[in-house]
This record gives C-alpha cells, sequence and structure tokens, in this order.
C-alpha cells in the first residue's frame, strides 16, 4: 500500500467517527495552542524586555569617563591613565562599529526667561547637539542645529514656569510649594499645561553673590532650535517633577563659565576654560554584540570604560528560563491531551476488531495495518495542530487587544501589540502535534496487528 492508500483509509475512518475525531482534534488543538503561545509568551517577553532594556540601560552604549575632569590632572598627555583629549576621541570616532561619539558636560544649573513674563530652571548639559538624535533623542518639535547661540530644551522644562514679577517673593514661594505639595497629594485639578518656547528667543541668567554680599548676573540670549518628544510612559502632572533639562553646544558652555569665572573672579577656572573638557563621552556601538570587542579597544587607550553588558547577560540567563517554565507548561498540557487520542484510539481498535479481521484474511500483514492506525493518528495530530494554530492567534490576539485597552486606558500611551508568535514556532507547534498523535497511536496500532483474526471475525 502506497502513503496515499493510508491516507485515504485514515480520513474514512476519521469522517466516520465524528464525535470521537472531534474530541481528539479538540484534545490536540488545545495542548498544541498550548506550546504555541506559552512559546509566543516567552519569545515575546524575551524581546519586549531586551527591547526595553536596549532602551533604558543602552546596552550599545559605552560610558567613557574623564578622570582629569575636578582632578587637578593636566589635559595633555596620552599618558595620563583615564584622561580625555582629543586626539584619543578622534581614535574612538575611527574604531570599527562605532556610529556616533558624544561628550557630555554637566554645565550647572541655570535659570531662563522666556517672554520676559515667565522662569525656570533647568540643568544645563553641553554636548554636540547634532548628536542627539544618533542616541535616541526624538523631537516632538524642531531639531538641532551646529550653533552656539541655540538650545535644545527637553519637555519637562517646558513645564510649569513661573510668572517673573511674582517668582522671587516670599509669598510666592510659599504659595507655590504649596500648590506642589497639593499636586503630589492629589488635592490640585489645575491642569499643567506646556509653554509653547519652539523658536522663541529666551535669556539665561545667573546670580552669582560675591563675597561682599553684592550679586552679579551673568546673561546669554539663546534660541530654542528643538524641544524633546514628551515621554509616553506618564502624564504631564508626574512629568511636573522630574528633572528639568537643557543641552547647549560645548562653545556656548565655555562662554557660560568664562563669564561665571570673570563674574566672580575665579581666575583659576579662566584659565582651565580655554580648551573644553567633557565630563564623559557616551559612545554609541552598531550592534550590541559589537561592545565588548569595542570596549576592550577604548580601554587599550587607557581609558576608563563603563557598560550595561553584564545586566544584559544575567537578564538575558533569566529569560531563557522564562522560556523553559512556559514550554514546559504548553508541553505538560500536550502530554495530558495525548491520554484522549490513546484512549481513543483504543477503543477504536477494539470497535474495529472485525474490520482488522477482515483485513487479515484478506492478505494485510501486521505492518500494513500498524501503518493505517499511525497515519490515522498521525492526521489526528495534523488537524488538530492546524486547529491548534488557529487556536493559538485567536488567543494571542484577544490578549493584545485587552492589553492595548488597558495600556491606553492608563495613559501609557502604548499601541503597539505586545505578544506576538514568531514564524519558527509555528512549525513547532505543528511538529509537536503530529508527534503527539503519531507516538498516541503507536499502542494501539500494535494492539491492532496482534488481533486474531478467526477469533474477531467470530466474536463479531
Amino acid at each position: 500500500m502506497r502513503l496515499r492508500d493510508y491516507i485515504v483509509l485514515g480520513w474514512d475512518q476519521l469522517r466516520r467517527r465524528k464525535v470521537v475525531t472531534l474530541l481528539c482534534v479538540m484534545g490536540i488543538a488545545i495542548g498544541s495552542a498550548s506550546i504555541v503561545v506559552a512559546l509566543a509568551f516567552g519569545e515575546s517577553i524575551s524581546h519586549y524586555s531586551t527591547k526595553q532594556m536596549s532602551y533604558y540601560l543602552k546596552t550599545d552604549e559605552i560610558t567613557v569617563m574623564n578622570s582629569a575632569r575636578g582632578s587637578g590632572q593636566p589635559s595633555g598627555g596620552d599618558d595620563d591613565f583615564g584622561v580625555l583629549t582629543k586626539q584619543k576621541l578622534n581614535l574612538i570616532r575611527s574604531l570599527p562599529h562605532v556610529k556616533s561619539v558624544a561628550g557630555k558636560e554637566n554645565v550647572g544649573q541655570m535659570e531662563f526667561v522666556a517672554d520676559d513674563s515667565k522662569v525656570a530652571s533647568v540643568e544645563l548639559f553641553a554636548t554636540d547637539l547634532t548628536t542627539l538624535a544618533d542616541f535616541g533623542t526624538e523631537f516632538q518639535q524642531g531639531a538641532p542645529v551646529d550653533q552656539d547661540n541655540v538650545i535644545v530644551l527637553s519637555y519637562t522644562a517646558t513645564l510649569g514656569l513661573r510668572d517673573l514679577q511674582s517668582s522671587f517673593s516670599e509669598s510666592a514661594q510659599r504659595q507655590r510649594a504649596e500648590e506642589e505639595r497639593a499636586i503630589i497629594e492629589g488635592r490640585e485639578t489645575a491642569k499643567i499645561v506646556s509653554y509653547p518656547l519652539y523658536r522663541k528667543q529666551i535669556r539665561l541668567t545667573k546670580t552669582i553673590t560675591l563675597g561682599d554680599g553684592t550679586t552679579r548676573t551673568v546673561e546669554f540670549p539663546v534660541r530654542v532650535v528643538a524641544i524633546e518628544k514628551r515621554p509616553d510612559y506618564s502624564s504631564d502632572r508626574a512629568l511636573y517633577f522630574s528633572q528639568k533639562t537643557a543641552y547647549i553646544s560645548p562653545g556656548l558652555a565655555r562662554q557660560i563659565k568664562e563669564a561665571i569665572a570673570a563674574a566672580s573672579g575665579d581666575t583659576t577656572t579662566l584659565a582651565g576654560s580655554a580648551e573644553s573638557s567633557y565630563d564623559t563621552v557616551v559612545v554609541k556601538v552598531d550592534q550590541a554584540a559589537n561592545v565588548a570587542e569595542t570596549d576592550r579597544l577604548i580601554q587599550s587607550l587607557k581609558l576608563r570604560t563603563m557598560n550595561n553588558l553584564s545586566r544584559q547577560e544575567s537578564l538575558g540567563k533569566e529569560f531563557v528560563i522564562v522560556r523553559i517554565i512556559f514550554g514546559g507548561a504548553g508541553l505538560f498540557i500536550l502530554f495530558v491531551a495525548s491520554i484522549s487520542i490513546i484512549v481513543a484510539m483504543t477503543m477504536s481498535t477494539h470497535q474495529r476488531r472485525r474490520q482488522i479481521g477482515i483485513m487479515k484474511v484478506l492478505g494485510a500483514n501486521l505492518k500494513q495495518i500498524r501503518n493505517m492506525f499511525v497515519v490515522e493518528s498521525a492526521l489526528l495530530g495534523f488537524i488538530g495542530g492546524l486547529a491548534g494554530i488557529l487556536f493559538a492567534y485567536w488567543v494571542i490576539w484577544g490578549i493584545n487587544i485587552i492589553l492595548i485597552r488597558t495600556n491606553n486606558g492608563g495613559g501609557g500611551g502604548g499601541d503597539a501589540e505586545i505578544l506576538f508568535i514568531s514564524f519558527w514556532i509555528l512549525p513547532l507547534g505543528m511538529f509537536f502535534a503530529v508527534l503527539t498523535g503519531v507516538m498516541s497511536g503507536i499502542f494501539p496500532a500494535i494492539k491492532a496487528s496482534r488481533t486474531d483474526a478467526l477469533t474477531a471475525i467470530k466474536r463479531e
């Protein structure tokens, strides 16, 4: 007999026993769907967590610390361990797999005045503005430009601006403190809105108190060329208490430091401000897999580095355990489903003893009878696998709908599918479904092949 003949015979038997076939298909479908859903859960959690780790932990970035900052060490000379120099920065930029290099220097806190009526404080950072997008910064308005008289504001810097005229009075400060307590405790009903600052000219100001009690103010007019994208994970009310940051060019940072040093009479700062020196330098690597190699090359330049590879590896091992747990749960459900097939096929063997006896009398050998039952079981597994894949897609779709609606309802702003089924999972789920059918049909097939023909015909 050919395989086609076995399939025709098996399909005919499955159609004759519709109730038993339906129950067996349902059992395999639930089992195979459990396998697919379990593997999809593990894959989706791993993918989503890896994506979040890459975003928050910056696993494709290397931080290089500058030992010369604030240590009194000279900044010239490549023999100084841990000192960032222009030569070393150029070497880092030329390394393979390096996409972008950006220095970062904390200039300190300054206030800015907008429209001559609003004032707020920001933490200033000096960096190459054109590299912000390379490191994942997104903008809801504008784009950075390579100029010294511009500034890039975070979205949080546009929240909660104070009135300039009353910002310094004692009563206004008490009132503002009370309003902030009310916001924290949820008693404040006033809506916090973002003040429009894009393309406006603002003034960066810094008031310096001298030893004799007098004050001096340095002021720098700048133009807002870009505002960072609003974070999706929180409301404006919560973002109001986040750090308010802004980015300026290294050239402007040097001018600010020189002006502050001149106003305060700090000659040491004036002498050291001729050449800008970064606190840290962040190196963007093309792939996280190349971070370790790039890190070793940077360390060979006598620089201290830091990355999050170790944390990623430890979390990756935990995700492997999660996948094994989900996969094991699916296999257990599939094993339970296989018991129903064994019972159904065994009952089918008992009910078809006369048919088996007649086939033996007509010349069917033991191998043909065994093959007939095994193919019939494989057909059950194949049909159950197809039904299980459809059922798994329906389950994943339903869970995604619930997650998306719950997330949107909570103000998270998420709109992408969290769970998904990779293509490699589908053939694996089908394989386990067919394998379950075949393995479940082996015992009934052996029992059927051992049926005595004459005894079976006489009993019937």
